[in-house]
């Protein structure tokens, strides 16, 4: 069913994700990398002329191949499955047997209703069923699924479902806390406000296990230094 422009645009202002999974075409790696940038360097070139920009200016330039290279090697490289961290796991010869946290992880990604930035930060927690993982591993997966055009509760799921993989438990959580600048410096303007939100799985769902998670999380944590 074909929807209508206003429910698109009613989607977008509102931030409301359609799917739990990032929306790819099925062709979205038939063309390399290279080809991608040339592509959207002319097609940001396009976007800077329609502007009224002068693109003869030497500060112009080559601002359409850097936007073009920022998109596909950097801000949108998690778009790319070969740029997925290896999730490598040990054995939990220490028998650790209670919740691991990592707390404060940098979260740099881009709204996909106006490719604006998103700015927060993530704890991931998990309980050992017998694997651990490595600590930066965990800052990996969450910057590999943040460097998409996202939405925030998407991103949260997968980040719990990547980790729930890779350690053969569903025993993860994770809760993110993130300013939108679609919200903090175009439409409603807020400066102020930030988004928070969390995905329990296995053990983590019970009460008093997430309370204990959202514990370590009062501890020292300040979103007011991003």
């Amino acid at each position: 069913m074909k929807i209508s422009e206003d429910r698109i645009d009613e989607i977008g202002e509102n931030h409301v994700g359609t799917s739990a999974k990032t929306p790819l075409r099925d062709d979205a790696f038939d063309i390399t990398d290279k080809e991608k940038i040339e592509r959207i360097q002319e097609s940001v070139k396009d976007i800077l002329i329609t502007l009224g920009m002068d693109l003869e200016d030497d500060s112009l330039k080559g601002t359409p191949k850097r936007v073009a290279k920022a998109f596909v090697n950097e801000l949108f490289m998690g778009l790319n499955p070969e740029n997925k961290p290896s999730a490598s796991t040990f054995d939990n010869n220490y028998n650790y047997g209670e919740m691991l946290v990592e707390k404060n992880i940098v979260v740099y990604s881009t709204c996909e209703h106006h490719l604006l930035p998103i700015v927060g930060r993530a704890h991931v927690a998990y309980i050992s069923n017998g694997k651990v993982i490595g600590l930066s591993k965990m800052n990996r997966i969450v910057e590999y699924f943040a460097k998409r055009p996202q939405v925030q509760e998407r991103l949260t799921m997968q980040v719990v479902q990547a980790m729930q993989e890779a350690l053969g438990t569903q025993d993860v959580a994770c809760v993110i806390d993130a300013k939108h600048l679609c919200v903090n410096s175009r439409g409603i303007k807020d400066i102020e406000s930030s988004t928070v939100t969390a995905e329990f799985g296995g053990k983590f769902k019970n009460k008093e296990t997430k309370q204990e998670f959202l514990d370590y999380l009062k501890m020292d944590t300040d979103f007011q230094s991003l």
